[in-house]
């Protein structure tokens, strides 16, 4: 999800969008030097005023709820009213002006022109043009006028690009009544404009918040009995680990069990969330099964191990036969590979901060957060790939005897059952939290 920045990293993907529009010179506009700004309309016209030029201007206007985010949300606090349970997305629709300021005949109408086409041309933001678009505002020099250096670093790391929504952009209607009572409200003279809108930038606080402790047995059972037997397509039945447990860890074989399975030799993972799909060498192949390693995915990624997350896991034939199977939901479970043997120790405030280090790194763009008995931390944000995480905890309750800790990555928590007992118990990692 995206912080608090979110609005302001979208004007600068816009404000990018329309310099691209105007001052690339592969663009064949007849028009230069334009300058592009995202200020209130009453500064642009005393700019203006004083040296006229040619200038498109982005104005948000209004902010409002999305309608649909709106209404999926559970309760967030705890029945005491007080008690934070999650961090909910704040959904947000923005609406915007877009203004086109010329100094001779036509050349505001142009201006508008061109920069309705860059909209139309455009009306996902994919992710690569957010992040190019605010990685961009850290190495301007000379800036642009107008520009907030100071601001600009920041918002690179807003996470715009991660939230899962993408920014759509949408054109939107105005009356006579509105746009003139719009313009008399901002006090500036009416120019060339269009309204327009983007959604839905998703801001989402990373605050400590309650979580309840895992459950130790689920009693469910499926019997579909629709296992394919003869000769016919590749099938994927179901996907395995050595140790019992649903999801897989890092360092486990992983066993596919199915029909037909004689000719395969790769297996494919695919992220929707993270966008990703990663190629492990399927091995053991025989016509029920076949194993493979969470280890080495191609594209070779730095560090090689598969991410956290929950996959769509297929597999494919050979060059000569590139047969692709069903899919099967498959889940890679983060490990805790140290936890402090010594007890946490926390101030009055029950403030501590928790240093620990996992399996598989964890990504930019990952949500992940620690559980230390049913308290949970955001992981302190990170830039590039990495196994040594930081949380820091706020109300830290004490506890005189230990309590299980979890990392969760992406909606995954790390392993803590065994299943060898006849009732399955708590095995994870533990720890006492003392003033």
């Amino acid at each position: 999800m995206s912080s608090a920045l979110a609005i302001a990293a979208t004007s600068a993907v816009l404000r990018r969008l329309f310099n691209e529009a105007f001052n690339n010179p592969s663009n064949l506009n007849p028009l230069s030097n334009v300058t592009v700004t995202a200020l209130a309309p009453d500064l642009v016209q005393t700019s203006q005023a004083s040296t006229p030029s040619l200038q498109v201007n982005l104005f948000l206007h209004q902010v409002t709820p999305n309608a649909a985010w709106r209404n999926l949300g559970l309760p967030v606090l705890a029945a005491d009213g007080r008690t934070p349970l999650r961090n909910p997305p704040l959904a947000l629709d923005l609406h915007y002006l877009l203004t086109a300021y010329g100094t001779q005949n036509f050349e505001a109408e142009a201006l508008l022109g061109y920069a309705l086409q860059a909209l139309h041309l455009n009306p996902v933001m994919t992710r690569d043009d957010i992040r190019t678009a605010l990685n961009a505002l850290i190495n301007l020099n000379p800036a642009p006028p107008n520009d907030n250096n100071a601001l600009d670093g920041s918002l690179a790391k807003a996470g715009l690009a991660d939230q899962v929504e993408m920014l759509k952009i949408t054109p939107a209607t105005l009356g006579r009544e509105e746009v003139a009572w719009l313009w008399t409200a901002l006090k500036s003279d009416y120019r060339p404009t269009f309204p327009f809108q983007v959604s839905v930038v998703l801001i989402q606080a990373q605050y400590p918040a309650q979580s309840a402790l895992p459950v130790l047995q689920r009693s469910i059972s499926a019997q579909p009995n629709l296992v394919p037997t003869g000769p016919g397509l590749p099938t994927l039945v179901a996907a395995s680990t050595a140790s019992g447990q649903p999801p897989a860890s890092p360092t486990d074989p992983v066993t596919v069990t199915g029909a037909n399975l004689s000719g395969m030799v790769n297996v494919v993972l695919n992220n929707p969330r993270q966008g990703t799909t990663l190629t492990l060498a399927a091995t053991n192949v025989s016509a029920g099964s076949f194993q493979f390693n969470l280890s080495n995915p191609l594209p070779a990624a730095n560090p090689a191990d598969v991410p956290a997350g929950i996959y769509q896991l297929s597999a494919q034939g050979t060059t000569a036969n590139l047969s692709t199977t069903n899919s099967l939901p498959f889940v890679v479970a983060p490990a805790i590979t140290n936890v402090p043997l010594a007890p946490i120790t926390v101030d009055a405030q029950g403030n501590a901060t928790v240093n620990i280090t996992c399996a598989p790194y964890l990504r930019p763009g990952q949500e992940a957060s620690l559980l230390i008995g049913g308290q949970a931390a955001p992981v302190t944000p990170i830039t590039s790939a990495t196994n040594s995480l930081s949380f820091s905890f706020t109300a830290l309750p004490t506890s005189i005897t230990a309590v299980p800790v979890r990392l969760r990555v992406d909606g995954v928590d790390s392993l803590y059952l065994d299943l060898s007992k006849p009732q399955p118990v708590f095995a994870g990692p533990t720890v006492v939290v003392s003033t």
